[in-house]
């Protein structure tokens, strides 16, 4: 396909690395770490020396021995990287934790054991994927949570404890030098919730407290207002004394935790329905504008595996970032957002992928905010004006190998303003804004 549109604006790429398609990059130092999306290589982490930006080197890589488990998701302090461990997505996904109810109410209703054809049926997966489906019953997934290394030497992380929590395990998180901020499933919970681990030990993570959304704790007697598992903690971010979380269909929050031990809801935002995107991240700027406090929140698109499911998507809007006036707390208000035209990528339509926006740099860096786009490519946004968001630059990088659409998935930016940037499919990118 010819480029419609052009590519770039005021953003120069120096280096390009051909890694595996990954989930998270994140920078400390002279070295770039990078989390990978299930591979068929089984690579979990890359390490990236990025000393010189024009001839970045990896230095070492993790490779995982469970395929059924995928860490991508990786952060740093000092000598410190934390991992997620999390199940792939797969065909039977879920289905293994609905059969025994739905056994029970097929022989209910017929006076029978189900066979695998009504199983099948029921599930919405083919007769042959009951045996896999009866299996995952028999042995449930048990190694999600997180692992822990010591990265004083770059070229050899060594495993210090691989730290288990529930369900698939553990998404997106934060961390500091005293505590992680772990976005994952738990026993008795449903959705992800916030568990806060004290990682001053590093080897010997100890939980401290967990936040929820009123509604998830089923074992606790609650019962949750909207179906499956919509309302959860995508991940929170920690800024002072609060962390701000996106809460994918439950909107936004802000949590106190000046007592780590007793975090409690400040505030709270949800604007689902009638926007159709969830709520990814939450983050809010340095400095008043104005007089105001000012938060920016942005959703991740869904997917679009085929043509019939992008007609479906004509006329719905987009992820899109928000801009929010968040002086009051407890009246959280939606000032403006800014969303990219489907002019703007030669990719916007193309199948399988997704086009609209998905996270932005959670490292504040005044009034410009740098988006992941999927197939947007990088979309960087001022919002010194609030009210009116403007496009500053963007980049949109070409598809990987035998891919539809390049698909940007996180973006980093160092003290320097230098963009670290990574596609699903593959690739990773280091640009400056000139």
């Amino acid at each position: 396909m010819s480029d419609p549109v052009q590519l770039s604006k005021n953003i120069a790429r120096l280096s390009r690395l051909e890694l595996p398609g990954a989930g998270q990059v994140c920078v400390a130092g002279k070295y770039a770490y990078v989390g990978h999306i299930p591979n068929k290589a089984q690579l979990g982490t890359s390490i990236v020396d990025i000393s010189d930006p024009r001839k970045p080197v990896v230095v070492s890589q993790i490779h995982l021995d469970d395929p059924e488990s995928h860490t991508h998701k990786a952060r740093v302090v000092g000598d410190i990287m934390i991992v997620n461990n999390e199940r792939n997505m797969t065909r039977i996904g879920r289905k293994a934790e609905e059969l025994p109810g739905l056994r029970a109410r097929l022989r209910e209703t017929l006076g029978r054991d189900a066979t695998h054809a009504e199983l099948a049926h029921a599930l919405n997966v083919d007769a042959a994927d009951i045996p896999k489906v009866e299996e995952a019953e028999r042995r449930p997934y048990d190694r999600g949570g997180f692992k822990v290394y010591d990265i004083s030497d770059k070229t050899r992380p060594r495993l210090l404890v691989h730290q288990k929590t529930g369900g698939i395990g553990v998404h997106r998180f934060d961390m500091d030098e005293n505590y992680a901020y772990i976005s994952t499933e738990m026993d008795g919970y449903v959705g992800n919730i916030l568990v806060t681990y004290d990682i001053r030990d590093p080897s010997r993570p100890e939980e401290v407290s967990r936040w929820w959304i009123p509604g998830q704790h089923i074992a606790g007697g609650e019962t949750p207002a909207w179906s499956g598992r919509r309302n959860r903690l995508h991940h929170a971010l920690r800024y002072g004394d609060e962390l701000w979380a996106g809460l994918w269909h439950g909107g936004v929050a802000v949590i106190d935790v000046k007592d780590i031990r007793k975090p409690a809801t400040l505030g709270s935002f949800n604007y689902h329905p009638p926007f159709p995107e969830p709520s990814h991240t939450f983050m809010p700027l340095e400095q008043p504008i104005g007089g105001r406090r000012i938060a920016l929140a942005i959703d991740e698109e869904d997917h679009a595996h085929d043509d019939e499911e992008l007609d479906r998507r004509r006329g719905r809007p987009h992820g899109c970032l928000w801009v929010l006036d968040v002086t009051d707390l407890s009246n959280i208000k939606a000032l403006s957002s800014y969303e990219v035209s489907e002019l703007d990528s030669p990719w916007s339509r193309a199948t399988p992928g997704r086009f609209g926006a998905h996270q932005f740099q959670e490292q504040r860096r005044g009034t410009l905010v740098y988006c992941a786009w999927f197939a947007g490519g990088l979309r960087v946004v001022d919002v010194a004006n609030p009210m009116s968001p403007r496009e500053a630059g963007y980049f949109i990088p070409h598809p990987a190998a035998g891919k539809a659409a390049p698909q940007t998935n996180d973006v980093f930016v160092d003290d320097q303003h230098r963009i670290y940037m990574v596609d699903r499919y593959a690739g990773f990118d280091i640009l400056e804004h000139t």
